[in-house]
């Protein structure tokens, strides 16, 4: 089973353009994200997708894999969609570009997924993981994802859910924007048109969901770090 990463990276992020060429402990934070990609070794090749000169540049400089899409995209699904058009791979990896401290463990738990999957039931995986901090729970950067009892996701939000008539009964799980597809269902994803819930959310996952697809979702003790604002860099620099 071939696997790839692919790192999707644009330089003009809506709430803090430019991030991935800040300085993170010396490197850039793309350089940081795509170093920390390949020291894992789980991967048959790494490569940085963007639409950015600059961060192209900045990649491949430093000695690194990267890719100029072609088209304009409104996401990173479609972006990694066509640059693995004709990569042979079976299994994608989509690891975010602002994700620089994603754990080696996390990633190989999330392989296992289709590794135990012989019926290829699953189209695509992702992590999770258990928050109890009420700022976090109600902070609409904070995506948070409801499952099933097979740890199938059932819904992704930006609002607080499940909703808590007793406190003490709720459980909440963020959703770390790391996926891992079947090479098909990722390009399947291109054909298929936004619909209403993706439109409401601003979240591409919804997409699969409303066209049934299956997402297995992945817990995980090893939280990382992203990078949306300027202070989650302070942060990153100060866990670096």
């Amino acid at each position: 089973m071939k696997t790839v990463a692919m790192i999707p990276a644009r330089y003009e992020a809506s709430r803090f353009p430019g991030k991935l060429m800040k300085d993170l402990g010396g490197k850039s934070v793309i350089m940081r994200t795509y170093e920390n990609a390949v020291s894992t070794q789980l991967f048959s090749d790494v490569y940085v997708v963007t639409d950015s000169n600059l961060i192209y540049e900045e990649v491949v400089n430093n000695g690194g894999n990267a890719i100029m899409s072609i088209a304009e995209h409104e996401c990173g699904s479609d972006r990694i969609a066509e640059a693995v058009t004709n990569i042979e791979c079976d299994i994608v990896v989509n690891v975010q570009g602002d994700e620089p401290f994603v754990h080696k463990d996390a990633l190989s738990d999330l392989l296992k997924v289709f590794k135990g999957d012989e019926d290829k039931e699953i189209d695509l995986a992702s992590i999770m993981h258990s928050i109890t901090d009420l700022d976090e729970i109600n902070n609409s950067n904070a995506v948070k994802v409801v499952i099933d009892n097979n740890n199938r996701a059932l819904y992704f939000s930006r609002s607080p859910i499940p909703y808590a008539r007793e406190k003490s009964t709720a459980k909440y799980y963020k959703h770390q924007g790391i996926y891992a597809f079947r090479k098909q269902a990722l390009l399947d994803f291109t054909k298929l048109p936004m619909k209403y819930l993706e439109a409401t959310e601003k979240l591409e996952q919804l997409r699969y969901l409303e066209f049934n697809k299956n997402i297995k979702m992945v817990e995980t003790p090893h939280i990382s770090i992203g990078i949306d604002t300027p202070e989650d860099l302070v942060a990153a620099n100060k866990k670096f």
